[in-house]
């Protein structure tokens, strides 16, 4: 196993939408998630959600203040993922880019009827973000 990754997530919502991405490859390929990825070597939390937005979804955001962090470990990964809020400045158009198959706005009532990285739903409504989850 390799030694553990901070990564960072971005959680934006915007008129009961949550901007979300369809993983193109990776652990969880094909899942719906939050935009984020790996923090890159001199690169604060901040710029690093901040630029995962915008590779994965073509839009410019704001980090605000962390929501939580999880750890997702498996036989070939270790990450550390942190959490933030962000406000996404011009909310449209989005374009799915990087390693995202696709990037959307979903409502979220519909957020957990799609298939999501695991511990996703469970976060989300832990944090405030989701109503009831089942």
């Amino acid at each position: 196993m390799t030694r553990p990754q901070v990564c960072v997530g971005a959680i934006a919502v915007d008129e009961d939408r949550l901007l979300m991405i369809r993983r193109g490859h990776g652990p969880a390929a094909g899942e719906w998630s939050v935009p984020g990825g790996r923090v890159e070597a001199g690169e604060t939390l901040a710029e690093a959600v901040v630029r995962e937005v915008a590779e994965e979804t073509g839009l410019e955001a704001v980090c605000d203040d962390l929501v939580g962090w999880v750890e997702r470990i498996g036989d070939e990964h270790h990450f550390v993922i942190l959490d933030f809020g962000v406000t996404i400045l011009e909310p449209e158009p989005v374009k799915a880019g990087d390693d995202a198959a696709e990037a959307m706005w979903v409502p979220l009532h519909e957020v957990v009827e799609r298939k999501l990285v695991d511990g996703l739903a469970e976060f989300l409504h832990e944090h405030g973000i989701l109503g009831v989850i089942t």
